[in-house]
C-alpha cells in the first residue's frame, strides 16, 4: 500500500551521517555509537515506511472502526477480521430519557383496536446487544482501483419487560430475544482522486446485498401471560431485504508523526423489500487524528456524526404492543466520541500484521419517536497485506 511517495532514503548514508554527528559532538564510546545507530534506524522507519525492512507506520491505517479508509498498490492484497459490539439500554423520548413506567402507562400502542391488543406498550425493552463477525477482503488491480468485499455474521439480542394487563404499572416478568445468521454483504471499489506526499483523497463506491433474513421469529411473553411465536421487529431482523448504494468519500493526510483524516459514507436505499417496507437513509460522517509514538504503535482520537431516517411502509406480519413494532420510532441523529489504538509487526514473524481497537461513546442523541438509548460499541480488528 502506498503510504508515501517520494523517494526511498538512503539508509546507509542516513545512518553514517547520524554516527558522524554524534562522534563529533559526543565522546567516542560504543554506548553513543549504539544510541546513533539506534536514531538513524528510528528515523528510517518513520521517514520511509516503504522500506523492504521496515513495514508500514501503524497509522497508515485509519482507526478500525473507519471501513474502506485506505488502498492498495497494483496487486496487492489484504484480508481483515472485525468484532464489533454494540450495546444499547434505557430508553428515549426525542432525546430525554424515560421511564419503563412511563411508557407502559402513557405511550400509545399504534395498534390498540385489534384483537388481544393494550392501549399502551406493555412491553418495554430494557437492553439490546448487537455483535457483528466482518470478514473482509481487498485487491488492487492497479494503483487506481482497489476492489473490496465483507462478509457479515451478526447476532442480536435484546431483553424486555413486560407489564401485567391492559393497563397499571405491576410488572409479569422479562424474556429475552435472540436471532443470529448472516448479514448483508458488501461488495465496492476505491478509485484513487489525487494523491501527494501529504494528502490522499479517494472516492468510496459499494453495493450491500440483501443476505440477511428479514423474517426472524422468536418466543415473546404477552401482557396476558402468554407464550407467543411471533415474527420479531423491524431491530432484531439481520438485513435490509434492499440492494443498497453505498457512496462515500475519504481524505486522509499525513506529517512527521502525525496522521489525519475523514469520510463521508451514505446508505441509500432503493425501494421496498418482500415484507413491504424499506428501512431509512443513513448518512454518516467522520474525522480522526493520529499520532505515531513509533513506527508499531499509534493512538487516535475521533469524532462522528450520523443522521438516519425512519421506515418507511411497514411488515403486515409485525403487529406488538413494544416500540420497536413501530415503523415511526427508526432513525436518530447522533454524535460520537472515539478512541483507538493501531499496532502493527515490524520485523519477524509479526512483520506487516496489524491488530487495532476503537472505542466509542455517544456525545448526544436524538431519536425519532420512542427508541432504545445508545450506550457504547468498540471494534477489534485484525489486517493482513500481502
Amino acid at each position: 500500500m502506498r503510504f508515501c511517495d517520494a523517494s526511498p532514503l538512503n539508509f546507509d548514508s542516513l545512518r553514517a551521517t547520524v554516527v558522524q554527528r554524534f562522534a563529533m559532538e559526543l565522546p567516542m564510546n560504543k554506548l553513543n555509537i549504539l544510541l546513533a545507530t539506534v536514531a538513524a534506524i528510528n528515523t528510517a522507519a518513520i521517514a520511509d515506511p516503504q522500506s523492504h525492512t521496515q513495514a508500514q507506520r501503524a497509522d497508515s491505517h485509519a482507526p478500525i472502526g473507519i471501513m474502506g479508509d485506505h488502498m492498495h498498490n497494483a496487486g496487492e492484497w489484504m484480508v481483515s477480521y472485525r468484532a464489533m459490539s454494540m450495546t444499547m439500554e434505557g430508553n428515549l423520548l426525542g432525546s430525554n430519557a424515560i421511564s419503563d413506567d412511563a411508557i407502559a402507562t402513557t405511550q400509545a400502542n399504534p395498534y390498540a383496536g385489534m384483537p388481544m391488543m393494550p392501549p399502551t406498550l406493555r412491553v418495554v425493552p430494557q437492553r439490546m446487544t448487537t455483535t457483528m463477525h466482518m470478514l473482509g477482503m481487498m485487491y488492487a488491480p492497479n494503483d487506481n482501483i482497489t476492489l473490496m468485499a465483507m462478509l457479515n455474521y451478526m447476532n442480536k439480542s435484546m431483553t424486555l419487560k413486560s407489564y401485567q394487563g391492559m393497563m397499571g404499572n405491576n410488572v409479569l416478568g422479562e424474556f429475552k430475544s435472540d436471532v443470529s445468521g448472516m448479514g448483508d454483504t458488501t461488495i465496492g471499489a476505491l478509485y484513487r482522486l489525487y494523491e501527494t506526499t501529504t494528502h490522499h483523497l479517494h472516492l468510496n463506491a459499494a453495493i450491500s446485498l440483501p443476505t440477511g433474513a428479514t423474517d426472524k421469529e422468536g418466543t415473546v411473553l404477552t401482557p396476558m401471560n402468554m407464550q407467543r411465536t411471533v415474527r420479531l421487529p423491524y431491530a432484531m431482523q439481520l438485513g435490509s431485504g434492499t440492494y443498497d448504494l453505498l457512496p462515500g468519500i475519504t481524505y486522509t493526510g499525513k506529517a512527521d508523526n502525525i496522521s489525519w483524516g475523514a469520510q463521508y459514507m451514505a446508505t441509500i436505499r432503493t425501494g421496498d423489500n418482500d415484507e413491504g417496507y424499506t428501512l431509512g437513509d443513513i448518512h454518516r460522517l467522520n474525522g480522526w487524528a493520529q499520532y505515531a509514538w513509533a513506527p508499531s504503535i499509534s493512538t487516535s482520537l475521533g469524532l462522528a456524526y450520523s443522521d438516519s431516517g425512519d421506515i418507511e411502509g411497514r411488515d403486515a406480519n409485525i403487529m406488538l404492543p413494544v416500540q420497536t413494532a413501530n415503523p415511526a420510532n427508526y432513525g436518530r441523529q447522533q454524535s460520537s466520541a472515539k478512541v483507538g489504538l493501531n499496532l502493527v509487526g515490524q520485523k519477524g514473524a509479526l512483520h506487516g500484521h496489524r491488530l487495532a481497537f476503537e472505542y466509542s461513546v455517544p456525545l448526544k442523541q436524538s431519536v425519532n419517536g420512542l427508541q432504545m438509548e445508545m450506550q457504547n460499541m468498540w471494534v477489534l480488528g485484525y489486517q493482513k497485506a500481502f
